[in-house]
């Protein structure tokens, strides 16, 4: 008599709450340390003042490191994960603003750059908030 055994690997959601949450924090916190770092190059391609870049850029630091703590602690807070998509389309907001009012002095460098990041802070919220009712639902 033959037996066979199957055996499966276990498989990791790449877009788990967690991950997602860990990515933005990655992303965030990239961002925010090139703001600071380099303001005063950065101020010249994108626009607004270097003071005003250091300061986006702890803000972004901050942020970046209360979305990584969310991110490691089991289980992820639930509440935490709304509040930080609602933290990102809130900034995705903001960056319409600013480019739409024509706030900040953006060069077209910075325009370009601050709708690409408005694109991916909304693609963060989506998929921490989809994140959210999948383990909802789970």
């Amino acid at each position: 008599m033959e037996t066979t055994t199957s055996t499966t690997a276990p498989t990791t959601n790449v877009l788990s709450l967690r991950n997602v949450l860990l990515i933005d924090a990655a992303l965030t916190g990239a961002n925010g340390l090139a703001y600071v770092a380099g303001a005063a190059v950065l101020d010249t391609l994108l626009g607004p003042s270097s003071a005003l870049l250091v300061g986006l850029g702890v803000f972004m630091l901050a942020y970046a490191s209360v979305a990584a703590v969310l991110g490691t602690r089991r289980p992820v807070s639930r509440l935490g994960v709304g509040l930080i998509a609602d933290g990102n389309i809130a900034w995705a907001l903001a960056s319409l603003a600013v480019v739409g009012f024509g706030w900040l002095g953006l060069t077209t460098a910075g325009t370009v750059w601050t709708l690409i990041q408005a694109a991916l802070v909304v693609g963060f919220a989506v998929l921490q908030m989809t994140a959210l009712r999948r383990t909802a639902s789970a």
